[in-house]
């Protein structure tokens, strides 16, 4: 059953089961060139190291994943994996041993977790979301965007939703690899360059800091701390990261107490913003919210006067935006009629208590990013294709409204990216005007994006203190 009437028996469903858990606690491309891309996702085994392949596109039709695995069973009954502690996939016969022992390996490790949506209609897309995210993230815990080429680099602002992602499961050994990577490649000024090989080391392609980094590890930090309050969420090794990167955030503001200009989620030259000698709001909020983290984790760990500083740029950073964006609506550059982008809802919960006015703007951009394939753009007059949407910002979207209690919004927009993930039913970076996944899958972002929604649903997420 597929269509509108599908949606609204799922959101019905949904609706309800939300309402309880609250109670009780890619198609040829016209010029026929495929790029290697378009592969619908990784096969990967249950044993550590968890190693991953894409699959062959051209095997994927008929094929779907075991239950609860990273096990495919291709059209022809066959079975393709990575046998435990392997590398390279194979394809054996279903009653090969090998099968059993891997997806043997993949329910255990969800078993030991608490799968976001578990008990709803959303379930089979936080499964694949969360062994994704495993089969992404490395022994290290360098976690990548995703495996292919330019994709196949660690971001920190990545890499800090998804420590936030195996949080919410249950899965802290996972968060704290993730953490642990970042606090080792970090600079002694507090920096992170803008992403990562695998092994630890930077990236030099002229890319400079992204200042919104900073702001996104210190929160994940303090999200890991304050999820689980047992012994096992303290981190101490990690405070040298956090004061390091609150330090620096804490520095860098000027006389009007904003963060200087520097390349956000966007990637972009800040010289070609509207406003070029601010930052853009995809800086400052991410800035602010890492900046009440840090302050909270100082409380929480006896750092008097760190805690102070930190909680003093806080309230001076959040005077600046209420000066700077508010009185133009929170538009992505400060300025008259600014243009509108997702960044908006970094200002709103889960990172930052509820406003009337953010909400209200929250509201504004995602309407005026709505493409006619239902999802959205990254931001208004986008300079990339203006008909190919993005998941990242969709699930941006619904993770708002469902820390925001506008529950029908955020499975509104679940629904949208389960019906727009591909064949394997997993989640891509974009989706073109007809319908179909026009980048790399998985992407990590928007996988983490989707678990830290459905966990949304079931109950709060904690919001740094204002």
């Amino acid at each position: 059953m597929t269509g509108p009437g599908a949606r609204k028996v799922r959101r019905a469903i949904a609706l309800s089961l939300v309402a309880l858990i609250a109670a009780t606690c890619g198609s040829t491309l016209p010029d026929q060139r495929r790029p290697e891309w378009t592969s619908p996702g990784l096969v990967g085994g249950g044993g550590w190291p968890f190693a991953h392949e894409p699959m062959d596109a051209a095997e994927a039709a008929g094929a779907a994943y075991l239950p609860d695995s990273s096990v495919v069973r291709l059209a022809d009954g066959r079975i393709r994996l990575i046998p435990m502690g392997g590398r390279q996939a194979i394809t054996v016969p279903a009653d090969d041993p090998r099968v059993a022992d891997s997806v043997r390996g993949d329910r255990a490790w969800l078993a030991r977790s608490r799968v976001p949506g578990g008990d709803t209609v959303y379930r089979d897309m936080a499964v694949r979301a969360l062994l994704d995210l495993r089969l992404l993230t490395r022994p290290n815990g360098a976690t990548t965007a995703s495996w292919y080429r330019q994709w196949n680099y660690v971001w920190p602002r990545d890499a800090a939703f998804a420590a936030a992602a195996f949080t919410v499961s249950g899965h802290p050994e996972e968060a704290r690899r993730v953490l642990r990577f970042l606090a080792r490649v970090q600079t002694e000024s507090g920096q992170w360059a803008a992403r990562y090989e695998p092994d630890g080391s930077p990236v030099a392609d002229g890319r400079e800091p992204q200042l919104d980094s900073l702001g996104w590890v210190l929160w994940a930090s303090w999200f890991f701390r304050v999820h689980d309050t047992g012994d096992g969420a303290e981190l101490p090794e990690l405070w040298t990261m956090v004061r390091r990167a609150a330090d620096h955030l804490a520095g860098s503001l000027d006389a009007e107490g904003l963060p200087p200009p520097s390349p956000d989620y966007f990637e972009r030259d800040p010289g070609k913003e509207e406003d070029p000698r601010r930052p853009t709001l995809g800086v400052a909020a991410p800035v602010l919210t890492g900046l009440r983290a840090a302050a909270d984790l100082a409380v929480r760990s006896g750092w008097r006067a760190e805690a102070i500083r930190w909680r003093r740029a806080a309230d001076r950073l959040a005077a600046a935006v209420s000066r700077t964006y508010a009185p133009y609506g929170y538009p992505r550059s400060p300025v008259e009629n600014g243009l509108m982008d997702t960044s908006v809802t970094f200002l709103g919960p889960p990172f930052a208590q509820p406003d009337a006015g953010v909400t209200a703007a929250v509201l504004r951009a995602a309407d005026r990013l709505r493409l006619p394939n239902g999802g959205v753009l990254p931001g208004e007059k986008w300079s990339g294709n203006p008909d190919v949407a993005w998941t990242p910002e969709m699930a941006l979207f619904a993770l708002n409204a469902a820390s925001s209690g506008r529950v029908e919004d955020a499975l509104t927009r679940l629904d949208w990216l389960a019906e727009h993930s591909t064949e394997l039913g997993v989640l891509p970076e974009k989706v073109d005007a007809r319908g179909r996944p026009a980048a790399v899958a998985p992407l990590g972002w928007t996988a983490s994006t989707v678990l830290l929604t459905l966990s949304a649903l079931a109950g709060p997420l904690p919001i740094p203190p204002a």
